[in-house]
């Protein structure tokens, strides 16, 4: 078993995105599933217990080794990153796909009451959103949905961790309600406490325009 969670450790260290249990029995091949979980959950303890500064944090539906969030202040002097900014109008559209989906380009744009063709193109470079298929109705028009890349980003879960309306302050009378019965793949939306400012979040580009 200490072995077992060694070599877990390992790739873990060496991912650049959360681990899953059926990445990690790609690589054990002849380890059960709930081994290799109970693995990672016996480590995700051991690094809590630790109290240093890595924690194996479960999110986006894998384990991910993280620094805690207390030490971010001086993992930003080091790396020094530059200020990146997503506007207003891609956190809007983002929350509206966050919470309707699976749902269509039309739907967002009624929403919202602006075409939003560009912002979503937007979203899906920055894979924050992506095609889920097509509705089966005349034009088969597109459905869009959230990524992994959404979930890793927010650290969240999955989907049911997201805020209810209710729990974000200021929400506005015309904010998406949750759709419940979904099911697709990352959002505490801090751009909804602050409506009239852009939001900082780590590596993406600067703001993108609607002029679609």
């Amino acid at each position: 078993m200490n072995k077992t969670r060694n070599i877990i450790e390992s790739l873990l260290f060496v991912s650049d995105a959360p681990l899953t249990v059926d990445q990690v029995k790609t690589v054990l091949e002849d380890t059960p599933a709930a081994e290799i979980r109970r693995a990672m959950m016996e480590l995700a303890t051991e690094y809590e217990n630790r109290k240093g500064a890595i924690v194996l944090h479960e999110v986006a539906g894998g384990f991910q080794l993280r620094t805690r969030p207390e030490y971010k202040p001086y993992i930003h002097k080091l790396r020094e990153p530059a200020p990146v900014r997503l506007s207003k109008a891609a956190m809007e559209t983002l929350a509206i796909v966050a919470y309707r989906q699976p749902v269509l380009r039309s739907e967002v744009e009624h929403i919202r009451g602006v075409n939003s063709g560009n912002t979503l193109r937007f979203l899906q470079e920055k894979k924050l959103v992506r095609v889920l298929g097509r509705r089966d109705v005349p034009g088969r028009p597109l459905v869009y949905g959230t990524t992994k890349k959404f979930l890793e980003t927010f650290d969240l879960k999955d989907l049911k961790d997201l805020p209810t309306p209710d729990e974000i302050e200021d929400t506005p009378a015309s904010f998406p309600k949750p759709r419940t019965g979904y099911q697709t793949e990352d959002l505490p939306l801090e751009a909804n406490k602050t409506a009239n400012k852009q939001t900082i979040l780590p590596d993406f580009d600067a703001e993108e325009e609607e002029n679609s």
